[in-house]
């Protein structure tokens, strides 16, 4: 509850005829500026002193100061934290935390991180982010022999974009020069206008989905509905934020296909209990499934918000990596766009997406946006106060996602590299796809969906009974407990399905597809070693 509900109107009174006997003084000394400054100081003064008693009153005995001699003790946190779970920098990361320690070797295919595991930077994009870093470069005698002309007339545009000075704060916004190339980027992608006064950078893609829930959950009797299996940012963000998951299941039988009639029957359900369904989120392309969603499967979901008066959190920040031809990327910007009235201009959407993935993969840099489409304006001003709070998204987030939203074109100089290096780099990822996928389906009592987009697999684990059994007597969740076993055994960190969700009485595990070629090989046949020698255990 906000501060101000707390405070009596007596007590408030009280501190501001105090204050102003202190701060008026004579009145004749008191100009009408003075006056002005006053009466703004007395609309703060609540914020300040509703806390303070006005005076002893006779009260319950509230909690201790202190537990052990801690404030913050963890019985004494703030309960939504101590609920929430991040499974993918959780138990099983810990471990291997520990195991590292100890010098043994890890594999961490737990997060997609592709940097991590081998993948290079591309060279245009890092070029122009070290002159942009020490511009003073710029001006030395042999630049032009160690950089490309259109990368030297690229970082002055961009250090000029930053006021020569990138270390400075931007706008709370992020750079009104790099929104506008994102709302370029976003207007070629889809054949529609952008407008960059809704477009808000931020430090990654999570910072911008929080900022959205945060909105959106003034309760806990608020639910946003979430795909099961889903990303456990949501259902972390939205237990910290005090709300409620309202999760739909996605068919595996249909390849992690959306079903909208139990989707729908769950709104019912929920909203005859008296819960407020605000918002669904979707994934595409999806993690931690890989499945690619299709025009008339955007339509459909489009047309499904606007019916039940719901918010639409398009997650689309793995919209680079697709591995199949089939099922393209399709924004769900355009769909919108192109369903006409009353879906264009009357379902709220927010779509997200980040330079941490596709063959960039710069997780480490911390860019992202998002686009607020069909949003009051006043709530986008609202948007714009939470963004406010934090001052400033980075600017090297902020570079990198100029870099993404406009590339080099045909004819620059570092144009034949760029487009050589993404090109390769896509179609490594698509090969990797495919080994990993065709090498879980070989394993006994192991089933995995194509990963046709993402950086994911995430097969189905069928396990004996008596690997059941001994997960439970371990305490934990059979997907858990295989997970560790892997670890142990063979330094690889995935993430059990348990973290993700997924539909009672199934069990499965989650794997990037980020091994370089070079090495996956040696990481398919570990993780077949192991299995082998797991199932036969446990037989």
């Amino acid at each position: 509850m906000c501060i101000l509900c707390h405070m009596s109107r007596k007590s408030s009174k009280s501190i501001g005829s105090l204050l102003a006997r202190g701060l008026m003084g004579s009145k004749s000394a008191l100009h009408e500026t003075n006056q002005k400054q006053f009466a703004a100081t007395q609309q703060m003064m609540p914020r300040f002193y509703g806390a303070m008693p006005a005076q002893e009153t006779d009260h319950k005995e509230g909690p201790p100061t202190k537990v052990d001699g801690y404030v913050l003790h963890p019985t004494t946190l703030n309960e939504n934290l101590l609920k929430a779970q991040y499974a993918v920098r959780g138990e099983l990361y810990n471990k291997a935390q520990e195991m590292a320690a100890e010098g043994k070797d890890i594999i961490y295919t737990n997060v997609g991180n592709p940097q991590q595991l081998g993948q290079k930077p591309i060279t245009y994009n890092r070029q122009v982010q070290a002159l942009v870093s020490a511009p003073f470069l710029m001006d030395h005698p042999k630049v032009t022999e160690l950089f490309p002309e259109d990368v030297i007339a690229r970082a002055k545009e961009m250090n000029k974009l930053f006021g020569g000075a990138l270390g400075a704060y931007t706008d709370s916004r992020g750079s009104a020069g790099i929104r506008q190339e994102v709302a370029d980027y976003i207007e070629r992608r889809d054949g529609h206008p952008a407008d960059p006064e809704h477009i808000y950078l931020t430090d990654g893609a999570s910072v911008a989905v929080r900022y959205v829930l945060n909105a959106a959950i003034r309760n806990e009797n608020d639910a946003i509905l979430v795909p099961i299996p889903q990303y456990p940012l949501y259902s972390a963000s939205i237990q910290l934020y005090g709300g409620t998951l309202l999760p739909y299941y996605l068919k595996e039988e249909k390849g992690w296909g959306m079903d909208l009639d139990g989707i729908k029957k769950s709104i019912d359900e929920a909203r005859a209990q008296g819960t407020n369904v605000r918002a669904i989120v979707f994934i595409n392309p999806g993690n931690p499934t890989g499945q690619c969603m299709t025009a008339d499967s955007l339509k459909d979901i489009v047309k499904f918000a606007y019916d039940e008066g719901l918010v639409l959190l398009a997650d689309e920040v793995y919209q680079p990596n697709v591995y199949q031809t089939e099922k393209p990327f399709i924004s769900a910007k355009k769909i919108l766009s192109e369903m006409g009235a009353p879906y264009s201009n009357g379902v709220e959407l927010a779509s997200f997406h980040t330079v941490s993935k596709g063959v960039l993969g710069e997780c480490g840099l911390r860019g992202g946006y998002v686009e607020f489409v069909n949003f009051h304006p006043k709530t986008i001003e609202e948007m714009y106060k939470a963004a406010s709070i934090n001052l400033s998204p980075n600017t090297t987030g902020q570079l990198a996602m100029s870099l993404m939203a406009n590339p080099p074109k045909p004819g620059d100089a570092s144009y034949n590299e760029y487009k050589k290096e993404m090109d390769e780099g896509l179609a490594s990822l698509t090969r990797r796809a495919h080994v990993m996928t065709d090498s879980f389906n070989s394993l006994e009592g192991v089933s995995c969906t194509f990963t046709e987009g993402a950086m994911y697999s995430f097969p189905r684990l069928h396990l004996p009974q008596k690997a059941i059994d001994a997960a439970k007597a371990a305490g934990k969740t059979p997907d858990t407990f295989y997970c560790l076993e892997l670890l142990k055994e063979t330094g690889i960190v995935t993430v059990p399905g348990v973290g993700f969700g997924q539909e009672e009485g199934t069990f499965h595990m989650r794997t990037t597809i980020l091994p370089q070629e070079d090495q996956i090989a040696d990481f398919v046949q570990k993780f077949k070693s192991f299995h082998e020698k797991f199932m036969n255990t446990y037989r």
